[in-house]
C-alpha cells in the first residue's frame, strides 16, 4: 500500500511524530512517503491570514495519514484551508493525527479530529480512525509509541 503521511508542523512537534510514524510504517512494509503543507511566506502565531504555497499531491497515494497541531482549541487554520483546497479525496483511507499542547484530548484534540474527520468526509475520503498527542506532563514519549502503534494499525 502506497500511503502519504502529509502534515503542517508550525513547531515541528507534529513533524516529529509523523517521523515516527512514516519510520514504523516503513518497517511494517509499506511505501511510505512524508511530506508537509508549507505557506508561502511567514505566518505568526494564530496568524488567520496566510498563503499556502504548493500543495501535496496526494493522487499517488492508496492512503494519507494528516497531521496538524490544535491551535485555539481547534484544528489549525493551515490544515483546515489545505483540506478545502485540495480537489478530492476519493477512494482514500484516511487516519488524522493530531498534537496539542495541553493535557486532555478535550481541550481541543479532539474537536481538532473531528473537525478533520468532516473534512475529508466532505471530500469523500474514508476516515479509519484518528489520534491525539498531547505534549504535556510526564510520559510524552509512552504517548507517542502508543499514537504511533495504533495509527500503524490501521493500515
Amino acid at each position: 500500500m502506497r500511503i502519504g503521511i502529509v502534515v503542517y508542523s508550525q513547531t515541528g512537534n507534529t513533524r516529529s511524530v509523523a517521523a515516527k510514524l512514516n519510520e514504523a510504517l516503513s518497517k511494517a512494509g509499506q511505501q511510505v512517503s512524508l511530506d508537509e503543507v508549507k505557506l508561502a511566506g511567514e505566518r505568526k502565531g494564530g496568524d488567520r491570514t496566510f498563503t499556502l504555497g504548493p500543495l501535496p499531491e496526494l493522487s499517488r497515494y492508496d492512503a494519507v495519514v494528516l497531521g496538524a497541531a490544535v491551535e485555539a482549541f481547534s484544528l489549525s487554520p493551515v490544515m483546515a484551508t489545505y483540506l478545502e483546497t485540495i480537489p478530492t479525496l476519493e477512494k482514500k483511507d484516511i487516519a488524522c493525527l493530531v498534537t496539542q499542547g495541553f493535557p486532555y484530548g478535550w481541550m481541543g484534540g479532539n474537536r481538532a479530529v473531528r473537525q478533520m474527520r468532516r473534512l475529508c468526509e466532505a471530500k469523500g475520503g474514508k476516515v479509519l480512525g484518528g489520534e491525539v498527542v498531547n505534549w504535556m506532563g510526564a510520559g510524552l514519549e509512552e504517548r507517542i509509541a502508543r499514537a504511533v502503534e495504533k495509527l500503524a494499525e490501521l493500515f
